[in-house]
């Protein structure tokens, strides 16, 4: 009776599972479907021919046209600066002043010296003219004649060299007023009043830099000199047509455009650089001697180069690629080689075709194969 029981019991829960599967399936059937998601939207751009001006840049500094070392030529004592450090002195104007009065005295003294010699030469040149009538006369000797003779061009030679210190002392006076020799900016003075100059252990008074136009200097290759070289005697539209930008720490660009000065005379064998001057208008004084920049050059014009909008360009540990939109719309994932940036495109050296559409908004919404609703591209002002 009890075995009968649980037959019983297990028939009816078998029915109950049957009659719950069912169930079930009945309801997954009866349920909706989910619609499928919508491609994503994304920002496409055209890769654009064009022709675009190649550029290069360096490190420069500053430097005067014209640097001069203002050195004391005698040795003395510092008793007046006459200039204001840092201002605007023309050639000739008065820079510093020595102590003139053993200068003075030394001169007085080499005037005194003339005198006596001119003296002495007078009264050889009297006793002479006296002699020569007695000598052609027979009236006195030939050696008194010779002797006369002698006297007279040695107190002459007297006289030369006694003008001369005369000359010496004159300049050295000169040179306790030390001037400027050019136009330019006047640094901050080395020597104090009081100061002993002149001497072998004295150091330069000041320095005068002519600083209109202003001398850039910028440190080219070996390759890049015989390049240029090239491009002067072949006269290329290329060269005639370079610009020089000058760039300066803070980011701003010198109003003014640079020129070619001249290459330096010797490659650096440290460094296998040869220095290039480049010569940039300075009319307010503005840039100093010493300052660093960056020249930008424009060294050439790529004719028919592909572009995309740099924002279209995704970098990854030192390798460039981009998003390209097949005319089905299915995003592939393409690795390219990037030239040089151009306003706010990026010139594509490898990899992409003109016409081809790559992805400029919308890249983390993409991946391979996906497919997408590309919208033109415009760019924000």
């Amino acid at each position: 009776m009890k075995r009968k029981h649980v037959l019983i019991l297990v028939l009816m829960a078998f029915v109950a599972v049957i009659s719950g599967v069912g169930h079930a399936e009945k309801k997954k059937t009866e349920a909706p479907m989910t619609p499928a998601a919508a491609p994503p939207e994304v920002a496409v751009a055209d890769v654009i021919e064009k022709s675009v001006p190649v550029y290069k840049e360096y490190v420069a500094t500053t430097d005067g046209m014209m640097n001069a070392t203002i050195l004391a030529q005698v040795q003395g004592y510092l008793i007046a600066q006459n200039y204001k450090e840092g201002s605007l002195v023309k050639k000739g104007d008065l820079l510093f002043e020595i102590d003139p009065r053993p200068f003075q005295a030394s001169l007085d003294v080499a005037n005194a010296i003339l005198a006596r010699h001119q003296a002495v030469l007078n009264t050889a040149q009297s006793t002479l003219r006296r002699i020569l009538p007695l000598a052609a006369a027979r009236a006195v000797s030939q050696k008194d004649k010779d002797e006369a003779v002698g006297r007279v061009q040695a107190s002459e030679a007297e006289v030369l060299a006694a003008r001369a210190e005369v000359r010496k002392a004159e300049l050295d006076l000169g040179f306790t007023k030390i001037i400027s020799p050019i136009d330019g900016i006047a640094g901050a003075a080395s020597a104090q009043i009081g100061d002993l100059v002149g001497t072998s252990q004295s150091q330069a008074l000041t320095t005068v830099s002519t600083v209109d136009p202003i001398k850039v200097y910028v440190p080219i290759s070996e390759r890049e000199y015989l390049q240029a070289v090239e491009r002067i005697k072949t006269r290329t539209a290329e060269y005639t047509k370079t610009q020089f930008d000058l760039i300066l720490t803070d980011g701003t660009i010198w109003p003014h455009k640079g020129t070619l000065g001249f290459a330096d005379r010797e490659v650096d064998p440290q460094t296998g650089t040869i220095r290039v001057a480049i010569l940039f208008p300075n009319p307010d004084n503005a840039l100093r001697p010493g300052q660093y920049a960056r020249v930008k050059a424009l060294m050439a014009t790529e004719k028919g180069a592909l572009m995309v909008p740099q924002r279209a360009v995704a970098e990854l540990q030192g390798t460039y690629r981009v998003a390209v939109v097949d005319a089905d719309n299915t995003v592939r994932l393409r690795s390219v080689k990037v030239g040089e940036r151009f306003e706010a495109f990026w010139v594509i050296q490898e990899g992409l075709r003109p016409g081809e559409r790559v992805v400029v908004e919308g890249i983390q919404k993409v991946r391979e194969g996906v497919k997408v609703s590309p919208v033109p591209y415009s760019a924000k002002p």
